[in-house]
């Protein structure tokens, strides 16, 4: 079988099992987390998937807030457009999924404090983007993709560094200066919604946001890129979907608490969002901090180890 068959099969078993899976909700929520990493990277601003659950869980503020006072963009800022475009998905599943992040972490409030400058700068190109990179294509295939997001990539490259005007929430008008920046990790926000564009797939999947940092000229050189890439990130999702299937197998065999017990659920969830905190269960459970810290006793009782993290870029 050539690789790019083999591409194909590998994508539609992921495809097809995500469509039945248990776990889906919680792969999808695991994937949009290794796929902010992909992004960060190819925005120059590198972070981990443990700083991210970390302020994912309230136990500190955005990764790189810090140290990251040159970055040319905020984590809050680029994790805030990788969630928002997945708002029209139309999924249901990966909405509740979407949903049970945003109990945890208000995306939009965090970005409007944390990269208000970003969200003025990098918002015109991403509607942008958003508006030419997700047009049906006219056949379907990597080769077709390549040169959509090479064109795109081309055209937001002639206005991304030009002046831009910004209109305030009290109706006044700012003219914001000049500036150049890269827009590949913007694509890359874009990439999982492409492939559903491009027919290589039926939803999303957050773990292909990988791109080359610099794009070739060449379709067919990109294409190649692309295969390749998706061939690796579908590996892992499958070997991250097996995982938490037969985790979740384990929760009802093992866990012995009355059918109104939240534990089932808070050990479900931290499948996806390990060690959240007291305030942060309360939240997503919608119960009282007394009643959150019983439910996590409960579930740290039966998972006293925090199950391992799959490894790789999916």
């Amino acid at each position: 079988m050539d690789a790019e068959n083999e591409t194909y099969l590998l994508l539609g078993r992921l495809d097809g099992r995500l469509q039945t899976s248990p776990a889906t909700d919680l792969w999808l929520a695991r994937m949009r987390l290794k796929g902010a990493v992909l992004l960060a990277e190819l925005a120059g601003v590198p972070i981990t998937e443990d700083s991210l659950l970390a302020w994912i869980g309230g136990r500190s503020p955005p990764p790189r807030r810090s140290e990251g006072l040159n970055d040319p963009l905020s984590i809050a800022a680029l994790f805030h457009f990788a969630l928002q475009a997945e708002d029209s998905a139309g999924d249901p599943v990966a909405e509740a999924s979407l949903r049970v992040l945003r109990t945890l972490l208000d995306d939009r409030a965090d970005a409007e404090f944390y990269a208000a400058q970003d969200l003025a700068w990098f918002g015109p190109v991403f509607a942008e983007a958003k508006r030419s990179l997700l047009a049906p294509l006219p056949s379907p295939g990597f080769l077709a993709l390549a040169e959509r997001l090479i064109g795109v990539h081309r055209d937001l490259g002639l206005h991304a560094g030009a002046g831009r005007s910004v209109l305030t929430a009290d109706g006044r008008r700012l003219d914001i200066d000049p500036r150049s920046f890269d827009t590949i990790w913007i694509l890359g926000t874009l990439l999982p919604r492409a492939y559903v564009a491009a027919g290589l797939t039926l939803r999303p999947l957050p773990c292909l946001a990988g791109l080359p940092r610099f794009l070739p000229e060449d379709p067919h050189a990109l294409a190649d890129a692309l295969r390749t890439r998706t061939r690796d990130a579908v590996r892992l999702g499958l070997a991250e979907l097996d995982r938490l299937e037969r985790a979740l197998l384990r929760i009802p065999a093992n866990l012995k608490v009355t059918k109104r017990s939240k534990a089932p659920l808070l050990a479900r969830l931290q499948l996806a969002y390990p060690d959240l905190r007291v305030p942060a269960i309360a939240r997503l459970l919608g119960i009282s901090p007394q009643g959150a810290v019983k439910v996590q006793a409960q579930v740290s009782a039966f998972m006293p180890l925090r199950l391992a993290v799959s490894a790789g870029p999916c």
